[in-house]
């Protein structure tokens, strides 16, 4: 098969990864991009020559550690795009749910040749969504008691960044800006370019004066200058407990949010949440999430 050729969803599939979220042709492009990387330089030697062209079984996705699913109807896109109308999927378990060792969460039907062909992407993306949901998870239970919320990055693997927000939220995260053009971050280097903070405030407002606005600040005075320029978010960057506190205060009855960023850790999580601010940004849900491990049983 050629990149050209690979079949659309069904219909009751794409309106699952509607409700949770997912654009389905974001998934499909996503699918054909990895499945056209497999074959680049043909089909499947393997399968072909050791499956008859008519043979058929049936396979389960399997968990073999606990963790936090996501990516469950990504997984059954690759083989519905492989097998066509030919292969039938059967979802037995939700994302954002447990994932229970030995317990199926995707059942397949259809030609073998089909399912080995779509095994590999299809637990590529499975593990990885899953790797991050369960890291997310991790961080969120870690700030249980606080009013503070696990938030992404813009950190993500090229290609992968909805699928990869998705599953954040599937841990229990929130998700940041999805693009360069959603939402508005001033960083130091905006800071400097613009010649200070409120100079760069300024100069957004000006731009796009309805848009979200964002100032990541190094020092207490520059959180005392961006509360006086009027944000609505303030990113502490690198700041300790102590100071974290302090911007806390600043900030008051002010309305504005304060989001910590750098230096973070699951074992200092709950610390940081403790000092009232509004959000943890951290980078590692998605960019050193350790992929989930899950496997695929086949039964001829």
């Amino acid at each position: 098969m050629t990149g050209t050729e690979w079949f659309p969803l069904r219909a009751e599939l794409a309106d699952v990864l509607r409700e949770g979220g997912l654009e389905p042709t974001t998934v499909e492009q996503v699918v054909r991009r990895a499945l056209d990387e497999d074959l680049a330089l043909g089909p499947d030697v393997t399968t072909v020559a050791t499956v008859p062209a008519g043979a058929r079984a049936t396979g389960e996705i399997v968990p073999r550690t606990a963790g936090v699913l996501a990516g469950v109807p990504v997984a059954a896109a690759v083989f519905e795009i492989v097998g066509g109308g030919d292969v039938e999927v059967t979802l037995h378990a939700a994302d954002g749910m447990a994932a229970r060792p030995r317990t199926p969460v995707l059942g397949v039907t259809g030609p073998t040749r089909s399912l080995l062909t779509a095994e590999r992407t299809a637990l590529n993306l499975i593990s990885h969504l899953s790797g991050v949901a369960t890291l997310t998870r991790q961080w969120v239970d870690a700030v249980t008691g606080t009013s503070a919320a696990i938030r992404d990055t813009r950190k993500t693997i090229p290609g992968l960044r909805a699928l990869e927000k998705y599953a954040v939220r599937c841990g229990g995260g929130v998700n940041h800006r999805m693009a360069l053009g959603d939402a508005a971050l001033v960083k130091d280097n905006h800071v400097a370019a613009a010649g200070g903070i409120t100079a760069a405030v300024e100069a957004v407002r000006t731009h796009a004066p309805t848009i979200a606005l964002e100032v990541e600040c190094d020092t207490l005075e520059q959180v005392r200058e961006a509360i006086a320029a009027g944000v609505e978010l303030i990113l502490l960057d690198n700041f300790s407990l102590g100071d974290t506190r302090t911007a806390v205060g600043l900030v008051g009855g002010t309305g504005v949010r304060l989001e910590a960023s750098g230096g973070l850790s699951l074992d200092r999580a709950a610390g940081v949440a403790a000092t009232g601010v509004d959000y943890l940004a951290v980078g590692a849900l998605t960019h050193s999430a350790p992929v989930l491990d899950l496997g695929f049983d086949l039964r001829a």
